[in-house]
């Protein structure tokens, strides 16, 4: 039995060709190593929703989303909402999500397991819509999205690589192909490997899952390493305030910029103060209603956008624009996700002029054979994508794929991101703690 969702104008109903005809929504899950956070630990299979939108005139625009329970029936709710509207009419999409969503009543569905529980619920429900939208216009005019966004600026957008403690395998299973991570060596044998397989020139290590001093020593064997590759540490605000300036003392002259060390605007303003490391976020600066704030305690120095959080590509201009007017430096944070997200986030990176520090991705923790785009259109070389020159997102979806990775979302069983639950289910007696050092 499918949990497909699709929404259509009744076919007695002629709309503008560039009108919304139906949209269409499928959950799927695919397979997850157990990595670590502060939180707890990723479960089997991560969750993401894949949003078809088609016009009248039957030109398909992809979105993708996250894929808790909460999260779709929103969708769902917005799907209604958006039908016969103009792809090209930004403020009346908005405008019918936002309308669709206030005031739901719906608790969870942010697709972040309990780190990031602030973003605006209207602009997680639009991005996926958003994109979509882009992607049909793109095709419409014979453009990729980067020239709708401003035209590019860059030709590749470089990531890093993203480093996590790891078990060798999920409990009951046999070990992975990255094995386990839980000391300095291994963390930096796993960035051999990822740095080998993709020529990433940044790295960065999940942290908050050990005591610090372990950490500390992580990014140290990680310098000695790799010592021209940029470094940033994210505890998830696992630290208190004390905590995080006796790390930033220690790392001060080998860290790039440390992230969200403490919980919370005050925090982070308060570590700012005691140390000269540029404080990103992509915790505390999740939605446009924190920035004032923000400014007004001084509590950061780098923004990480995430269009899952803003309201999708065009919304993630405009905190581009309110990052260049404050003097914020301006990154990309990433969760689980696929191949249509990340040529979302590659065209926006590719059209932001001000993105000065390499992005975020989990792609390398993605198996190669579970996608649900066609393949070819996104390769790394040399740590870096090529922004896609085909018209829209430049992807295709692959039908078999998307029905594959629903059938596994059908029999996982998993609905909601639970790296806490799934943690306690191993070790009864792990707690969650912010901050926990």
């Amino acid at each position: 039995m499918s949990e497909e969702f699709l929404l259509s104008v009744p076919a007695s109903t002629r709309l503008p060709e560039k009108a919304v005809r139906s949209v269409r929504i499928t959950p799927v899950a695919f397979q997850d190593p157990p990595l670590l956070n502060t939180v707890g630990v990723h479960e089997p299979l991560a969750l993401r929703a894949i949003v078809q939108v088609t016009t009248e005139s039957g030109v398909l625009g992809l979105g993708e989303t996250y894929g808790d329970s909460a999260h779709l029936h929103r969708l769902r709710i917005a799907a209604d909402a958006v039908l016969g509207c103009d792809v090209f009419a930004t403020n009346d999409l908005r405008a019918r999500v936002e309308r669709s969503v206030a005031g739901d009543g719906i608790r969870g569905g942010h697709g972040m397991s309990g780190m990031v529980t602030g973003t605006s619920t209207g602009d997680r429900v639009l991005s996926p819509f958003d994109v979509a939208a882009l992607d049909i216009r793109g095709k419409l005019l014979g453009v990729p999205v980067s020239e709708l966004l401003g035209g590019r600026v860059r030709d590749a957008v470089p990531f890093s690589g993203y480093l996590f403690y790891k078990w060798a395998g999920h409990p009951g299973a046999a070990s992975d192909e990255w094995g386990e991570a839980l000391t300095p060596d291994g963390i930096v044998s796993q960035a051999r490997r990822i740095v080998d397989g993709y020529g990433f020139t940044a790295l960065k290590l999940k942290a908050g899952v050990l005591p610090p001093d372990e950490e500390i020593a992580a990014i140290l064997a990680l310098r000695e390493a790799f010592p021209e590759h940029p470094l940033r540490i994210d505890p998830n605000g696992a630290w208190t305030v004390e905590t995080s300036l006796r790390v930033a003392d220690a790392l001060k002259d080998v860290l790039e910029y440390l992230e969200d060390p403490t919980p919370g605007l005050e925090g982070m303003a308060e570590v700012r103060r005691g140390t000269d490391l540029p404080l990103a976020t992509n915790m505390c600066v999740v939605a446009f209603s924190h920035i004032a704030d923000a400014v007004r305690l001084g509590s950061i120095d780098i923004v990480l956008s995430d269009h899952h959080f803003w309201g999708g590509l065009e919304r993630s201009r405009l905190l581009a624009g309110f990052a260049e007017t404050l003097g914020w430096g301006l990154s990309m944070h990433s969760n689980s996700h696929l191949g249509i997200s990340l040529a979302a986030m590659t065209h926006l990176a590719a059209a932001t002029p001000g993105l000065g520090y390499a992005c975020d991705t989990h792609w390398p923790w993605k198996r190669d054979d579970e996608d649900i785009v066609a393949p070819g259109a996104l390769t790394f070389a040399n740590g870096s994508l090529a922004v896609p020159t085909g018209a829209g997102l430049g992807v295709e979806l692959d039908p078999e794929a998307l029905a594959r990775l629903h059938r596994q979302y059908l029999d996982g069983g998993i609905r909601e991101r639970d790296d806490t639950g799934y943690m306690q289910r191993v070790d009864a007696g792990f707690v969650l703690e912010s901050p926990r050092w």
